[in-house]
């Protein structure tokens, strides 16, 4: 098997880059344009997705394909509460594990589209394609 030219790995840092920078002017329209209060989990997904951005920025100019080993465990992080907070919509957690008791619920429907596309599984989606792509990013520069 060959392996990817640094242009490909170009384009999986960028792709990151990308989803990393929607995610996170996402955020900020959903709490600063439509005025939905985030929770604390939300926060907690915030925090990991966030720095992403910044990694990814200074990690495509000049090129260097080992920030991708910065970025995993951060990505790894928010997919983790971005799990939890989805399945806490699903109502597989019970209401005395949530962690949000006072303030905005963590439980609390803000936003259903199509009848199942929620914050929470919005975040697991893009926590979920950048550990994708860093884990091809990975590969690709393993020698």
């Amino acid at each position: 098997m060959t392996q990817p030219t640094q242009s490909t790995l170009w384009n999986l840092i960028f792709s990151c880059w990308i989803i990393a920078a929607v995610s996170t002017l996402g955020s900020l329209f959903f709490s600063e344009v439509m005025a939905m209060q985030p929770c604390v989990l939300c926060w907690y997904q915030r925090i990991f997705m966030y720095p992403l951005l910044f990694i990814f920025s200074v990690g495509l100019f000049p090129f260097d394909a080992r920030c991708a080993r910065y970025a995993m465990p951060l990505a790894i992080g928010g997919w983790l509460f971005a799990l939890y907070h989805t399945l806490l919509y699903k109502g597989f957690i019970p209401e005395n594990l949530q962690p949000c008791s006072q303030g905005i619920s963590c439980a609390d429907m803000k936003l259903d589209l199509f009848g199942f596309i929620t914050i929470p599984l919005l975040s697991l989606v893009a926590f979920s394609i950048l550990i994708a792509l860093l884990i091809a990013v990975q590969k690709g520069t393993q020698k």
